[in-house]
């Protein structure tokens, strides 16, 4: 980028067309390209790619702010600028043939998910034949590249014996296909998230990567020793890449609220701007999205100043991150939801902004990152010395 702002000021700058067009990629079911187009302008999804490939490898709350102020314009497109955005974290610690391939011509591709092991992979001469349907590729018709979670089968197609081998795989857009009117749903719907499926696809090994390897950090430790940012941990930076999406949704929202109260006047007679019930419970809303956004970046400016000083995140720290991320994000949903209530029949006509606002939020909050139970008891488990759950997500 040829100008000192950063890529928070770019994307605001961009505020209009964003919110602009948020209908529109309700409508269509995938971000229109002027969303994506301001997206790639701003710089943001080069935040967290390796500096070789022109990327900035900034500082975690950089990312985290830009997510969120995104998403504060629309939902959607502040959903894929976090669940996108992170991808180049991971590919930077993948193999250096990979990492030419997918950037080598162009620091702004883009590259898709998910990470869940729906696909079954065939060990075969040079690499795997890969299987499969994955539901919810965020983003995936703007993307050229996509990773997905697979387990490794005998050669015959069947399970191993023992744990599953569950890996990364990386296939270029050629090589799957997009499932059209898949993404049916009640919020998010200008994510395109539609499913991405293929059968017998021939993944070179060095575009695959052990899953268990991402996760404990020893991938990036051998490829990106030197640089702190990728020695973050999967299961914080992605995590946080989906908290940030969606308290950028929840200051979005609110600012709709705002203005919502300004006018609302109730088939009682009610003035909500003079309201102490309805002003009690925007207050709190508005004071509990401050204190999250606050927890998320102090926590991750801890760990980052942690990681610069060569010090690894311990499971201690990585299973606090989840818990206190997931409390950030369940602390503002549950401050908002009384005022979606106190919105009136008005709060959900179509006309009303309010309504995609408060879909979007209802479906950001169901995302396993999101989880309760998934944070907590893991949590809880460690902190009694009991088994952590295997699907524990950290």
């Amino acid at each position: 980028m040829n100008d000192d702002a950063t890529a928070v000021q770019r994307i605001a700058s961009r505020a209009e067309v964003l919110h602009s067009e948020a209908l529109q990629g309700d409508l269509q079911n995938n971000l229109s390209r002027d969303s994506i187009s301001a997206l790639k302008a701003s710089g943001g999804f080069r935040l967290l790619l390796a500096r070789e490939f022109g990327g900035d490898e900034a500082h975690p709350n950089e990312f985290i702010d830009w997510v969120i102020e995104a998403g504060s314009h629309q939902a959607s497109a502040g959903w894929v600028a976090g669940v996108v955005g992170v991808h180049p974290w991971e590919i930077a610690f993948m193999d250096p043939r990979l990492q030419e391939e997918v950037y080598g011509s162009d620091p702004d591709t883009l590259t898709a998910s998910p990470y869940a092991p729906f696909g079954n992979a065939r060990p075969v001469d040079g690499g795997f034949l890969l299987s499969g349907e994955w539901p919810y590729s965020t983003g995936t018709e703007h993307c050229q590249w996509v990773i997905l979670g697979g387990n490794v089968t005998d050669a015959n197609g069947n399970p191993p014996e023992g744990p599953p081998d569950v890996r990364h795989f990386m296939l270029p857009r050629g090589d799957y296909d997009i499932v059209p009117d898949s993404w049916n749903v009640m919020g998010l719907r200008g994510t395109g998230s539609f499913n991405v499926r293929m059968r017998d696809a021939f993944v070179p090994s060095y575009r695959v990567c052990e899953a268990t390897q991402v996760i404990d950090g020893s991938l990036a430790e051998a490829r990106r020793p030197d640089s702190p940012l990728y020695q973050m941990m999967f299961g914080v930076m992605f995590p946080a890449a989906i908290a940030a999406g969606t308290l950028g949704i929840a200051q979005g929202l609110l600012r709709k609220q705002r203005h919502y109260v300004e006018g609302r006047l109730s088939t009682s007679g009610t003035i909500a701007r003079q309201d102490p019930v309805y002003l009690h419970r925007l207050a709190a809303a508005e004071a509990d999205l401050d204190a999250s956004v606050c927890h998320l970046r102090t926590m991750l400016d801890a760990l980052y100043r942690q990681v610069v000083s060569g010090r690894r995140i311990s499971i201690d720290q990585r299973l606090r991150f989840r818990r206190n991320q997931v409390r950030a994000t369940d602390r503002v949903f549950e401050s908002i939801t009384p005022l979606a209530r106190l919105a009136g029949s008005a709060g959900v006509q179509e006309k009303n902004e309010l309504e995609r606002w408060w879909r979007d939020l209802q479906t950001a909050i169901t995302h396993m990152c999101n989880d309760r139970d998934g944070a907590y008891t893991p949590w809880a488990c460690h902190t009694y010395g009991s088994d952590i759950p295997p699907a524990a997500f950290f």
